[in-house]
Order: C-alpha cells, then sequence, then structure tokens
C-alpha cells in the first residue's frame, strides 16, 4: 500500500495551523505536506514533526504575492531575482525541517502570451537550473507539477507530457514530476495508462490524489482510486502519496477510504 501525506493545507482546517499535526497523527498519518510553511518559524514547525513521530515529506517554495493571486515565478521574465530569494528561503526551511521535495510552482502567463512562448520557456529552464544547482548542495529534490486550467486559469504548466518535456530538457536527475491524479485526470484522463508511462521514467517523484471532480476524498467520484493505488504497488512506486483534497464533512470523519485501504492492504499480507 502506498505511503500516504496527509496535506495539511486542506485537511483538518477546523484547527490551528500547527495543530493540525497531532491530529494527523492521532488519524495515522505517518507524512505531511502543506502549501506554504513561512507563516511559522521552521523551528516550530520541526518541533510538531519531532512531538508526534512525523516525516515532512513537501512544501512550496514562496509562490510571489499568493493573496494578490500569483501562483509562482518560475516562468515570468524579470521576477529573477525575487525567485532566487524565494528558493534559498525554501532550502533554508527544509534543511531545518528535513524535507527532501520543495514544489516550484511555475506561475500564471502573461496576458497575451501562451505556453509556446519561447521567453516563457527559456526563463523557466533558466530558473530551475538556477534553483537545481542550489538545492544539490542539500540533496533536495525540486518538484514542478501540471495543475488544471479550471481551478488555475492561465497556469503555465498543465500537462504530463509538457512537465516531462521540461525535465528531460533539464537533464538533472533531481529535478522530477510532481503527478498529481485530479489535475491529470481534469486535463487529459486515462490516468491508469498515463502512470504506466511515466512511473518507469523515473521522472514522477511525488503523486496527489483527490476525488474528480470536486476534490473531496479519493473514494468520491469519477477515479476508482483502489485501482490506482494498487496499480502504483505493482509498478514498483515507493514515494509518498500526498492527500491533497477538501473534506466534505469533517477530515477524521471521511476517512473512511484510508482505513478501506489499510484493510485491503493487511488481508492481502494475510492471505
Amino acid at each position: 500500500m502506498p505511503r500516504f501525506a496527509a496535506n495539511l493545507s486542506m485537511l483538518y482546517t477546523e484547527l490551528a495551523f500547527l495543530d493540525r499535526f497531532a491530529a494527523a497523527a492521532r488519524d495515522g498519518f505517518t507524512g505531511v505536506e502543506y502549501l506554504f510553511p513561512y507563516a511559522h518559524t521552521p523551528q516550530a514547525i520541526a518541533e510538531q514533526l519531532q512531538r508526534h513521530g512525523l516525516t515532512q515529506v513537501l512544501f512550496n517554495a514562496p509562490p510571489g504575492d499568493w493573496d494578490a493571486g500569483e501562483r509562482g515565478l518560475a516562468c515570468l521574465p524579470g521576477r529573477e531575482p525575487e525567485f532566487r530569494e524565494g528558493i534559498h528561503q525554501a532550502l533554508a526551511y527544509a534543511a531545518v525541517l528535513g524535507c527532501p521535495r520543495i514544489h516550484v510552482m511555475a506561475g500564471l502567463l502573461p496576458a497575451g502570451r501562451d505556453a509556446n512562448d519561447a521567453q516563457l520557456r527559456h526563463t523557466y529552464i533558466a530558473n530551475l537550473q538556477y534553483a537545481a544547482a542550489a538545492a544539490a548542495q542539500q540533496g533536495v529534490q525540486l518538484m514542478i507539477e501540471p495543475i488544471n486550467g479550471r481551478d488555475m486559469p492561465g497556469y503555465y504548466l498543465q500537462r504530463q507530457d509538457q512537465a516531462h518535456a521540461l525535465v528531460a530538457e533539464i537533464g538533472v536527475a533531481h529535478v522530477q514530476v510532481q503527478m498529481d491524479l485530479y489535475h491529470c485526470q481534469i486535463v487529459e484522463g486515462d490516468v491508469a495508462m498515463k502512470l504506466r508511462h511515466y512511473l518507469p521514467t523515473g521522472r514522477v517523484g511525488h503523486i496527489q490524489v483527490a476525488g474528480v471532480p470536486d476534490r473531496h476524498e479519493p473514494d468520491i467520484g469519477e477515479l476508482h482510486h483502489p485501482y490506482l493505488f494498487a496499480l502504483l504497488d505493482q509498478l514498483g512506486y515507493s514515494g509518498w502519496v500526498g492527500c491533497e483534497y477538501r473534506p466534505r464533512a469533517g477530515t477524521t470523519q471521511g476517512l473512511g477510504w484510508l482505513h478501506a485501504a489499510r484493510a485491503s492492504c493487511a488481508a492481502g499480507l494475510d492471505s
């Protein structure tokens, strides 16, 4: 069975952020991820991780002005100094938290431009190469993630093939794709075949899940996640699966899917 990490930006939101770590541990999660840690000191977060026996799996580099609608800086010409400052801030947090992965958001397309714009691609690749060189010094993997244009209109990176082509062009082993099956299903579909195609390449460094189309629990919607979880095992995926969804009626109350997955795994081991 895959290792599941609770996304604390979406789960347990009835609690203050630093209280969500204890709640995740009580529900049996052993790993956590979230969007951004920067409202808290890394020491305060590290204390929660240690106290509750949790592994920090992933967080995002600073995205620019999130409250103003920015969703990353990597593809934006002219924002390179801010991008670099954010990468070093993220790496400083990763060092304290023992976090091996940082998601670098691409950013929204500037007005009048599309994803085929040569300058945006050049800027994106150059920024990721800079970030990769910095991350390599402390053994951190950088993630890039295709995000669907319904939830995030105008996002630069939306397709799996686009992301894998960029990773191949960058040509650095520790720049990988964060494959969110929710986004993949909305944009492209054929999720199982894409897993079969991309996991053997070694370029997928993290997976996330949510029910489609409403981003609730993975047992709700058009994807059959028990099949996909079994497929991850068959394909030898040993990484984490981030639970990045919006609970319909409370996080703990909606974890029947996780209990069922664990029961199924236990039954398989006993047979």
